[in-house]
């Protein structure tokens, strides 16, 4: 599970999720610098400290590195979620509290993201299963309720 990312490694992140191509420390930097006072120095090192975490990955181009994101924003807050449940003692309380705490907006995007997981799936054609997407992920079946 990943830890956080700091704050400035966020801002980073965001560039680079944002514009979903391999990025440089220059544009990293001119984009940061409409908003706060940064140098060079601190932006390649939060992206070198990024790669060595893992969250990016580089390439070299002359004497200088093009910077990739490994994965999505998403996949990121879906981690830290299922961290942060997955530490609960009572995961059906921590979801409800967690879903009281919804505004309207968000749980119009879980309505909307349950009805796809709960959409039959079928690979390379109708294999006729209907089932669960919890029938189809082995690791559902190991602990009761998927967890």
């Amino acid at each position: 599970m990943p830890r956080p990312l700091g704050e400035l490694e966020d801002a980073v992140m965001t560039r680079v999720w944002k514009w979903n191509r391999p990025v440089t420390v220059r544009e990293v930097l001119e984009d940061l610098q409409k908003e706060r006072s940064i140098a060079y120095t601190t932006v390649m090192t939060v992206l070198d400290n990024l790669h060595q975490k893992g969250w990016v990955r580089r390439e070299s181009e002359g004497r200088a590195y093009r910077y990739e994101a490994v994965s999505t924003r998403a996949a990121y807050a879906a981690a830290l979620m299922n961290e942060a449940w997955s530490r609960s003692d009572n995961a059906a309380a921590a979801l409800v509290a967690f879903f009281g705490m919804m505004s309207e907006e968000q749980r119009q995007a879980l309505q909307d993201a349950m009805r796809i997981v709960q959409l039959p799936q079928t690979a390379g054609g109708d294999t006729g299963n209907t089932g669960s997407a919890e029938d189809e992920n082995p690791a559902s079946r190991d602990e009761p309720g998927g967890r």
